[in-house]
Parts: structure tokens; sequence; C-alpha cells
């Protein structure tokens, strides 16, 4: 009886939200790479123009809650595009070139839903899904639903600047003069008038700003030369501060203009669903790697940045518009993790999501009218780092309501946050709250043996906790 009323319930909040927008829409889904939840003008950075996100955001709807899937890109990734957290596909940290290690043909992916409902798909961007675009062993964007697709592995050599290891649909097509985000978006604009209109589509624009090594165009430069210390010498890593970072993301700002600009052109704003976040958070000023320096990320405050499973690690900026379902303006405080874009997406596309496997996120369309979301089970990450030792050793973390905890691989070390009272992570509470530790816990160790028993998981070493 529980299930029937549930069931009826979720159907009259469907309801409403598919009578107003009946058409399959399009879909384009803008992931950033690095980007903080403070990195923004519309989330409160000072300096940083982003006049096209903000208005992205005055008319759709901003997420002050929304989680990457992990603090690093390749899990992260795998996570959105699949609806499953990240070490069931096998993959646990970031991949580098000529590693062993991919998402898995076994993985269906939001673009192959898509696809076999009769979307046209294309990606354009960063991959980083396996060991190289290069490899003909491994699962390539194609075997992943994608029709059409531009990209590198992972960042664009030697810079942001004319790259030399971009693929366009396997091939490679040596030195492209330009810059990483105007290459995307320049085969993104092309790619969108050659398809045919009465299908929709659905595009995975996965841009590579504002991951090292940056390079942007003089006139972005120019205009945060105030922030810039010296010369601007890419082959010269001393820290020359924040300006070129800066300009970095106001380009990338421009260039999702242009390709939002592109949408109302072709008259297709009205029924195209817009997404737009990151795959993680940010580096700040606090480096730890060479190739880290003019790295000046925002967090927004929150503890912590990339690579920790801290808020500023997780949260991210999240914008999603889709015209007649979101209200313009609008704000959601609702958590909304990384893995729950895959059922949001294909619920509105009226996809099925496949039944021969565990989905870890949720749809939470309902949020989209105002509604609210019935969340059943905790968020939920499991994070290695990789090539070298956390110093905290934290592995496991968990959300439920206003509770965070973080603890390491067999839950002897344990911190306990409530984001409510304590959004900045200062206080930890673990001792007062024993109870709340133990539910956390035997949650983490359910996830963890779920992981380890998920029949699709490629064997890459033990995933649980005794």
């Amino acid at each position: 009886m529980r299930k029937m009323v549930w069931g009826l319930l979720c159907l009259m909040l469907w309801i409403p939200l598919y009578s107003q927008n009946s058409q399959a829409p399009n879909i384009i889904f803008i992931l950033t790479d690095d980007l903080g939840y403070g990195d923004l003008a519309h989330y409160g950075h000072r300096f940083i123009q982003t006049p096209h996100l903000d208005e992205l955001a005055r008319q759709g709807m901003t997420l002050t809650h929304f989680y990457a899937p992990s603090p690093l890109c390749s899990p992260s990734r795998a996570g959105m595009l699949t609806g499953r957290t990240p070490f069931r596909t096998g993959i646990k940290s970031w991949i580098p070139e000529n590693d062993n290690i991919y998402l898995s043909n076994n993985e269906i992916t939001i673009a192959t839903l898509l696809k076999n409902k009769g979307y046209n798909t294309f990606l354009g961007g960063k991959w980083h899904l396996n060991g190289g675009l290069q490899n003909s062993q491994h699962p390539q964007p194609q075997d992943h639903g994608f029709d059409y697709w531009l990209g590198t592995h992972n960042f664009p050599l030697p810079t942001h600047k004319d790259p030399h290891n971009i693929f366009r649909n396997g091939q490679p097509l040596g030195e492209i003069e330009g810059f990483a985000a105007q290459i995307v978006v320049d085969e993104a604009m092309e790619w969108m008038q050659t398809v045919d209109k009465s299908d929709p589509f659905f595009m995975f624009i996965s841009l590579h700003e504002p991951h090292s090594e940056i390079a942007s165009p003089d006139s972005f430069n120019i205009f945060y030369k105030q922030f810039t210390e010296g010369t601007i010498d890419l082959e010269n890593l001393s820290d020359r501060g924040p300006g070129e970072y800066y300009a970095n993301i106001s380009h990338m700002d421009f260039q999702v203009g242009r390709l939002l600009g592109k949408l109302d052109r072709l008259d297709l704003t009205d029924q195209t669903l817009v997404i737009f976040t990151s795959d993680n958070g940010p580096v700040t000023n606090q480096w730890r790697y060479w190739w880290e320096v003019n790295m000046y990320g925002e967090t927004g405050g929150l503890r912590g940045r990339k690579a920790d499973l801290f808020e500023g690690g997780l949260r991210v900026p999240c914008i999603i518009r889709y015209p007649g379902i979101t209200k313009p303006g609008s704000i959601s405080p609702e958590p909304v993790h990384g893995y729950d874009l895959l059922p949001t997406m294909a619920a509105l596309a009226g996809v099925s999501l496949p039944d021969d496997r565990i989905i870890d996120g949720v749809d939470f369309s309902s949020i989209l009218t105002g509604n609210q979301l019935n969340r059943q089970r905790p968020l939920f990450w499991a994070f290695e780092i990789r090539d070298y030792d956390d110093p905290n050793g934290y592995y496991y973390a968990a959300r439920d309501g206003d509770w965070k905890m973080i603890t390491d691989f067999d839950q002897d070390k344990t911190l306990l946050y409530n984001l409510k009272e304590d959004p900045y992570e200062v206080r930890e509470v673990s001792s007062d709250h024993p109870q709340v530790v133990k539910r956390l816990q035997e949650f983490i160790s359910e996830m963890a043996h779920s992981i380890e028993d998920d029949p699709l998981r490629p064997e890459h070493g033990p995933q649980s906790i005794d």
C-alpha cells in the first residue's frame, strides 16, 4: 500500500511537469572542469564577471547544494553519465593516459539511453573516461552513445591555446588554432545546424576551463590586468597572481553565451533543457603540485578544495534552465547529487531507466517546479587519491539532511558536521551525536558492500570495509 501511495504521489507531481512541456526536450549538459562553488559572479565572486551565466540563472533555477559525485574528474564524470556512484564503474580516481582503466561497455550512459530514444547525440571537450582516445582496446565516446564527438583524453596540450591533442570521431586532428572553449563551442554550433530538427538532441559540452594549464585571449587577460603581476608567459609557471584565472572563467562564460545565443537564433530555447555545473571543486591558491601554480579557485568560503571530501571539494555551482518548467530566478537549497542527473534527464525525456543494475541517483525533476524531493537514502561518496597518500586518510563521506560525515576506509577516524549550523565544517561534533555517527557508519558499510557485490563492477581491487 505504501508503494502504491508513493507511486500515485510521484505521478501527481509528474503530470503537471509533463503537460507543461510534453515534447521531449533537447538537452544541453555543460560541464566545466575544476570550477569552484565561489568562482562565478552569480555565486558571489567579487571580481570575475560572468554575465551570460548570470543571465542563465535569472532565466532558470540556481541549486545552492549541488554536489559532484567525486572531488576528482574521472570518477565524477562516470557518476554523472551513468547515475551510479563511481566506484561501481571501477573508476575511483583520475585516469592517466595509457592506464588500463576505462568506463566499461557494461555501463549505460545517459547518451546511450537518449540515443536509443531517437536523440541525436554530441560530445565536445574532455572525455577522461579511458586510457586514451587513440586506444582501440578501450571503449570510446561512440561506444557510449555519442553519434559525433570532438575532444581530448584529459586537458588540452600544451595549454588551452592552440591544442594539439584533440580527436574528432576517433581521428587525431593535430594542432588547432584557437582556445579550448572556443574550439568546442565552434564545433557544437556547427553540429547543431546539421542535425534533423524533427528529432531532439543531447549535447554534452565538457569544457576544459578552468583546469590548468590555462590560456585565454588577450582581450580577456587585459580586462584583469590589475590582478596580474608582470608579463604573461605560458612557459613560466611562477606565480603571476589571479588575473589569468579570472580571465579564463570569463572567457568560458563568453563561449557559453555564444552557444546559448545560437540556440536562440535557431529558435530552440523554449524546448531545450540546459544544465550547467562543474565536475568537482577548484584548485585554490593552496597549491599541492607544481602544475597548480596560478590557479586561484574560490569555494565561497567552504572548507577544502579539489581532491578533498570537505564541502569545498564536492559542492559546486549548478544552474538549470527549462522554459515553462523552471521558475525564472528561483533558488533551491535542496541537496542534489551529480549522479541524480541521469535519472532526472531520463525522466524529463520520457526514457525508462535500465532495470538490470543499481542506479544510485534519483529523479529530482520535482524540484524544478518548486516541489520538494523525498529522498530515501543519504548522499554518498567514496574517493581514492591516486599516486600519493591522503595525509588525513579519508575515504568515504555521506550526507543525510543537515548531517555530513567523513571517515577513513576502516571507519576508525570519523568527522561529523551539522551543515545547517556549521556550513564551513569547523566544529566537529561526532562525540556529541553517537547515534548519528552509528547510523551513517551503517549506511556507508552497506554501500561499500553493495559496491563490492555489484556484478558490473570491474575488478580493480577491494572496495568494502568490514
